[in-house]
């Protein structure tokens, strides 16, 4: 598999890439992220500030977020045993691209709506 750097003229979006934007840049990962850079939250504090996620997509969600690094489960000492998400410094990282995407985006916005309603219409 090709991992080399590709030439600053040449966007060269590898299998790797790929798995890894799919799994951080999803729906649900970037509502999990945004709730994370606040502060460490349970399970059901983010199923709370989250409401349209399901308890399997959550689940989901998370493990993909931990497997990669981005965010971290620690168990908590208590009664019953409970589980605390906090992002990584690794996940933290990822901030600073994710607001420039965004700010992409909402410049963008306009002629984005235009190109969907011409293509829509055709």
């Amino acid at each position: 598999m090709d991992t080399a750097p590709a030439p600053d003229s040449e966007l060269r979006v590898t299998a790797p890439h790929r798995e890894l934007l799919d799994q951080v840049l999803d729906k649900w990962s970037l509502s999990v992220l945004n709730e994370l850079c606040e502060r460490p939250r349970r399970f059901n504090e983010l199923r709370r500030a989250i409401p349209a996620v399901t308890q399997k997509s959550l689940t989901a969600t998370l493990r993909r977020l931990e497997r990669n690094g981005i965010i971290e489960r620690e168990l908590l000492s208590s009664r019953p045993v409970a589980v605390e998400y906090r992002i990584t410094p690794l996940g933290k990282t990822l901030r600073r691209p994710v607001d420039v995407l965004l700010d992409w985006a909402t410049d963008h916005m306009p002629e984005i709506e235009r190109a969907r309603r011409t293509f829509d219409t055709e």
